[in-house]
């Protein structure tokens, strides 16, 4: 095993470690906070991430790794090849795939769904991005992220009407490790990349949701209240279940990382 180290200069210095067969880049982090070691995998990266207590060195956290190198490798193998927002991909929206087409600075809205031309080369629908090249892929990002807040604000509102439940404010953002989450305290929070499933997947989550707000926890009540809001949530888990984590590859959302083990 061959290693090495770089420091950051920042207040959390960032090393690296290089394992031998083992092509990815292996980042090191230190965190006062850390009880113990743990591996994650980046899915825009394609990188493996250690997180090591303070009082752990680089020998330890090579240890460590090499101990887990086989599933590390199975992981990484798992991960999709990541498919940045450019002129001419294939994204998908509520789970039909559209073309996007960069139209660059002309006059209309910044970002419209049309029907294929006749005379295009497919007849995949397009997503029209205008403005400057530069700033298209951030535009799209942040167009999708306005119809997922739209979609997900009409399906909470409609399960939280049949489970007579009020919830406080909800935000909309690029959750790494869950599809949507519920405080204490009413709020709710989902992740932008629901806007490419299957509307019945994103209609699932707001109920998943939307029932931790009379049950916060996963018991048999729980389950009771979604199946009763949403009668097709098998269908909507088992999507996720089988493409889910295919949604982390579009956009290259900087820091998206998966916790896959820690031990």
């Amino acid at each position: 095993m061959a290693r090495s180290a770089r420091a950051s200069g920042s207040a959390r210095p960032s090393e690296e470690i290089h394992i031998e067969g083992l092509a990815t880049p292996v980042e090191v982090r230190r965190h006062p906070a850390a009880r113990r070691m743990t591996l994650r995998v980046s899915r825009t990266r394609r990188s493996v991430v250690v997180t090591l207590p303070m009082s752990c060195d680089l020998q330890q956290a090579g240890r460590f790794l090499s101990s887990h190198i086989d599933w590390v490798r199975e992981r990484l193998v798992a991960v999709p090849e990541p498919q940045p927002f450019r002129d001419g991909g294939l994204i998908p929206l509520r789970g039909e795939p559209h073309r996007i087409r960069f139209e660059g600075p002309v006059r209309g809205p910044a970002v419209r769904v049309a029907a294929a031309t006749a005379c295009a080369t497919d007849r995949h629908p397009l997503i029209l991005v205008r403005g400057h090249l530069d700033h298209a892929p951030r535009r799209l990002a942040a167009w999708l992220t306005c119809e997922a807040r739209r979609d997900l604000e009409a399906r909470v509102a409609f399960h939280a009407g049949r489970l007579a439940v009020r919830y406080g404010r909800l935000t909309v953002r690029d959750q790494s490790s869950r599809w949507g989450s519920c405080s204490s305290n009413g709020n709710l929070s989902f992740s932008w990349r629901l806007i490419m499933a299957p509307t019945l997947v994103l209609d699932y989550v707001a109920a998943h949701e939307v029932a931790h707000l009379r049950e916060m926890n996963h018991g048999r009540r729980f389950w009771a209240l979604v199946a009763q809001t949403m009668p097709a949530m098998a269908e909507a888990r088992r999507w996720l279940d089988v493409y889910g984590l295919d949604l982390h590859r579009y956009g290259m959302i900087e820091g998206d990382e998966v916790d896959l083990v820690a031990d």
